[in-house]
């Protein structure tokens, strides 16, 4: 076997690894970006955890069909790059469509979270979402609202409780004195 073809195959199973272990995935047309606006994308990519890579189609269409994801091959036309989110399921989305709008030159093709195959206007859906921090603060304000107010209504509860019993205990002494 030729080492050529070993190298391709190495290269395949990267890419494989990679689309398994994300949490999300967003394919770009970067045709049009000059290398500084390449590098202004690689810069905003690598701030938010986010791997960015340029494979060669061919090789990127074994490696999603590898991993289960042969219909992802329809995207992988022109020149292809791809961003890889390990941690963070909405960071690349957001990013690429952040800077898209301020370079329309870049374009995105689709996307892949949790295994699942999303066109572009999912992505751009995805981008909307607060980011991950803000989403867990607002379940926990969900859930801490109920419980403030149990709170509330046990401590007004107590309070009249309180009150009740000096009343009582004021009403023994004056009759007791």
């Amino acid at each position: 076997m030729s080492s050529k073809l070993e190298q391709k195959k190495q290269i395949v199973q990267e890419i494989k690894e990679k689309i398994e272990k994300a949490q999300a995935v967003v394919l770009v047309d970067y045709r049009g970006l000059n290398v500084a606006e390449v590098n202004e994308l690689r810069e905003k990519y690598k701030e938010a955890g986010i791997e960015y890579k340029v494979y060669k189609n061919t090789l990127m269409r074994f490696a999603f069909k590898d991993a289960g994801l042969e219909d992802f091959k329809e995207y992988l036309v022109g020149p292809s790059a791809v961003a890889f989110s390990y941690e963070d399921p909405v960071a690349p989305a957001k990013v690429t469509h952040d800077f898209s709008k301020e370079h329309d030159n870049l374009e995105i093709k689709a996307g892949v979270v949790d295994g699942k195959i999303i066109n572009v206007d999912r992505v751009k859906e995805l981008a909307q979402l607060p980011p991950r921090e803000v989403l867990i603060g607002q379940v926990l304000g969900g859930l801490n609202g109920p419980i403030s107010g149990f709170a509330n209504v046990l401590q007004a509860n107590i309070r009249n409780l309180v009150y009740a019993l000096n009343a009582v205990k004021e009403k023994q002494e004056a009759q007791g004195a």
